[in-house]
């Protein structure tokens, strides 16, 4: 037995220890390990610009939802993109209800729940289903991220106002056959947007299911110029064959070529 094999054996033992003890590592931190569908998952608490507390979810080193803490903010939308997505569905609510009905919302992806939560709490005549594939991410968004403490406060679940599906969003979405009044796509895994959904195929299917009037509404994580702005620019070309209305609504406007979170608003 040779010197380089021993070595081998102890650094490969130390490096047994390190990954063994790193979620205790982690937990000693405020930090939560697990896995879910889509990868290693980290939960932790921060906190925002204004120094407001917060808890994140981060999925294979990409930051997927975000809570604020406080117990009068927890139904809050602390992402932007969430609040331009909740300020339209909140107009077409208004609208909706002004004609008698109740507004139809399908969200593809949970992940956090933010923006149900937002819904279920201050818009009360939007009829919500969430779709999500993963049941990790819901237990998570129960325990952790306050959508059971809504569901108590709000009873939306109880009066039908919302329902949680556990399932694939595409599949679920082309299985329906009533027509919805806003499409919200806010699945992805990671860095990689819901595949079928930047595709001339999603587009006929969301139009398809929209009913008129109907508006679609995603998270498109991408920069909005440069050699990064691809998937945007793959979404504004299938959407724009079947809306007569596309526009985005940027992260960081006054850094077009900076990936981030943008709204694609499709009428």
């Amino acid at each position: 037995m040779g010197p380089l094999f021993v070595w081998s054996t102890v650094i490969g033992l130390v490096l047994v220890a390190i990954v063994a003890a790193l979620p205790w590592l982690l937990k000693k931190r405020g930090v939560t390990m697990c896995q879910t569908k889509f990868g290693t998952t980290l939960i932790f608490e921060s906190e925002n610009a204004d120094g407001t507390p917060v808890r994140l979810i981060n999925v294979n080193g990409t930051f997927q939802s975000v809570c604020y803490l406080p117990d009068d903010l927890h139904f809050e939308l602390a992402c932007l993109y969430h609040r331009e997505m909740a300020d339209v569905i909140g107009q077409m609510a208004r609208s909706a209800q002004g004609q008698g009905r109740q507004l139809r919302v399908l969200v593809m992806g949970g992940g956090g729940y933010s923006l149900p939560k937002y819904l279920a709490a201050y818009v009360p005549n939007a009829r919500v289903e969430v779709v999500e594939v993963d049941p990790a991410m819901t237990k998570i968004a129960r325990e952790q991220f306050f959508l059971d403490e809504c569901l108590e406060a709000t009873g939306a679940e109880g009066d039908g106002r919302l329902t949680l599906v556990n399932d694939d969003a595409w599949g679920y979405l082309q299985r329906q056959d009533e027509p919805y009044d806003v499409i919200v796509n806010d699945a992805f895994s990671g860095k990689r947007p819901l595949g079928p959904m930047k595709t001339d195929e999603g587009a006929r299917v969301v139009r398809a299911h929209l009913a008129d009037g109907g508006v679609y509404l995603a998270n498109v994580r991408s920069a909005c110029e440069g050699r990064r702005s691809a998937t945007l620019r793959e979404v504004r070309e299938a959407f724009g064959r079947e809306f007569a209305s596309c526009h985005v609504v940027p992260e960081w406007e006054d850094e077009p070529e900076k990936p981030g979170n943008n709204v694609f608003i499709a009428r």
